[in-house]
């Protein structure tokens, strides 16, 4: 079962980086820029180490204005999905889980994507700033909270019970909708899990896997929107999956507590700028 679901991965991979590559050529924008590949490397370089690469390479978006507000969901979405998915072939080739848990979730995952991406390019821009923004004091916090030893330790089970698997699945399912309008959820993913005693090890390969599959899945629709800069796209997907796997089969871990505070602050100030945004937007 984990064998077919590594194949579906993959393929859908091949698949994905063909649309993307298409996709560019047609509208003249087949290329890369230095600070989306360096933006890209870092991002997911840590991503991959447990820090999510969302409300990071959201608040340098933002900060450097690389694209509009309204632009930044499909952005991350489609630009992070083949580093993610890279993440989500080696943790579940290396880190053991409940096959059964393993799948349910990561279809819920992607059934809450594909769900909400539609939703999702059909906000207005105000309400992008305001989701993103929310999103991102939210990432702040999570980070300050683990710094802090806030955040659940989990426990050691490596399947759930009936009761709690069921919760599992609609979570993940609501958090893969959350996912299409910026909102990461690796962060609230892993606090979850943890909540409900599976050990934080295994909730890896249960993240990278759905986000394997669903950001590709809602980024499918992004990728032909017009609130898309594929050109930065290209840059971070490039950049990102030489990234993931120096961080997994190289680096493994480093100490993450200073640079949690560190992004933190970025994305607090980030989160505060959005919001500022959203206020001036005019509400339709």
């Amino acid at each position: 079962m984990v064998q077919i679901l590594l194949a579906v991965i993959a393929a859908t991979a091949i698949g994905f980086a063909i649309l993307l590559f298409v996709t560019a050529r047609r509208r003249g924008a087949l290329g890369v820029t230095g600070e989306g590949l360096v933006l890209g490397a870092v991002t997911n370089f840590f991503d991959t180490l447990g820090i999510g690469s969302f409300a990071p390479t959201t608040a340098w978006i933002k900060l450097r204005k690389l694209v509009p507000d309204s632009h930044i969901p499909a952005v991350l979405i489609t630009g992070q999905a083949l580093p993610t998915i890279t993440q989500g072939l080696i943790f579940i080739s290396l880190v053991e889980v409940d096959p059964t848990l393993l799948i349910v979730c990561i279809a819920a995952s992607v059934a809450g994507a594909l769900a909400g991406a539609p939703l999702v390019l059909r906000l207005p821009i105000r309400t992008v700033q305001l989701i993103v923004g929310i999103a991102l004091l939210l990432a702040a916090i999570l980070f300050a909270a683990a710094n802090l030893d806030l955040l659940p330790a989990g426990g050691t089970a490596l399947a759930l019970p009936a009761a709690k698997f069921g919760v599992a699945a609609v979570g993940c399912f609501i958090l893969g909708a959350l996912m299409t309008a910026g909102i990461g959820f690796y962060g609230p993913m892993l606090a979850m899990f943890s909540l409900l005693g599976l050990n934080p090890a295994a909730v890896f390969p249960i993240m990278a896997g759905a986000g394997a599959l669903m950001m590709p899945a809602s980024g499918l629709r992004f990728a032909r929107s017009d609130r898309i800069d594929l050109k930065l796209v290209l840059s971070l997907a490039i950049g990102g999956i030489p990234a993931v796997l120096l961080a997994a089969y190289v680096v493994k871990s480093l100490p993450l507590e200073i640079l949690r505070w560190l992004v933190a602050a970025v994305v607090l100030y980030t989160a505060v700028v959005m919001l500022r945004s959203a206020r001036r937007a005019p509400v339709a």
